[in-house]
């Protein structure tokens, strides 16, 4: 058993019949009553995410996890395929349980939370950033970059992203994982 103090990004626990994934989470201390704990937690078996507040002190029920090395095989349906690092073992998830699955490329390296109790995989960490090639995006117009003006691009998974102005289709771009934003243009 754990306590509210013991809550941080990534912590797995039982609650309500189903396990949940710590996303976020905020201590509070108002200046008037008890402190809390207010906390964002996806399902691992739904990808639903709920709000939910603990109060200080209060007893939570933590899962016990490993992390493995997975490489991401390929998609297939709501289906996406993956092959343990060291031991080649392949599993496959459903596409709800994945963190920013359609930022996910062939080959590309996760880190997979896997329950000790039951050997069922629970969730995929992405890295925090990505680098994908843009396969789409609306040629710029010249002179309009005195604001910081965005436009949509689509890149090499499909996924949609916004990107600044002088972006142009066959540029790598890096891409946090958590708000699909745009970090920066990568040169090779």
């Amino acid at each position: 058993m754990a306590s509210t103090s013991d809550i941080r990004n990534g912590l797995c626990i039982k609650y309500n019949n189903d396990i949940y994934k710590i996303i976020e989470f905020l201590h509070v201390k108002p200046g008037k009553g008890p402190a809390f704990v207010r906390t964002k937690l996806k399902s691992l078996t739904t990808g639903k995410v709920l709000d939910n507040t603990f109060s200080a002190g209060h007893k939570i029920e933590d899962v016990r996890v490993e992390t493995h090395k997975f490489q991401f095989l390929y998609p297939e349906g709501d289906q996406y395929h993956f092959m343990h690092a060291e031991t080649y073992e392949q599993i496959s998830l459903n596409k709800n349980i994945l963190d920013a699955p359609d930022l996910l490329k062939e080959g590309e390296n996760v880190m997979v939370i896997i329950n000790t109790e039951t050997d069922a995989p629970l969730s995929v960490d992405m890295p925090a950033s990505v680098v994908l090639e843009i396969t789409y995006a609306e040629p710029g117009v010249k002179g309009n970059t005195a604001t910081n003006a965005t436009k949509p691009a689509t890149v090499e998974t499909g996924a949609q992203v916004n990107v600044p102005l002088f972006i142009n289709e066959g540029d790598k771009i890096k891409i946090d994982t958590s708000t699909y934003a745009y970090i920066e243009r990568v040169k090779e």
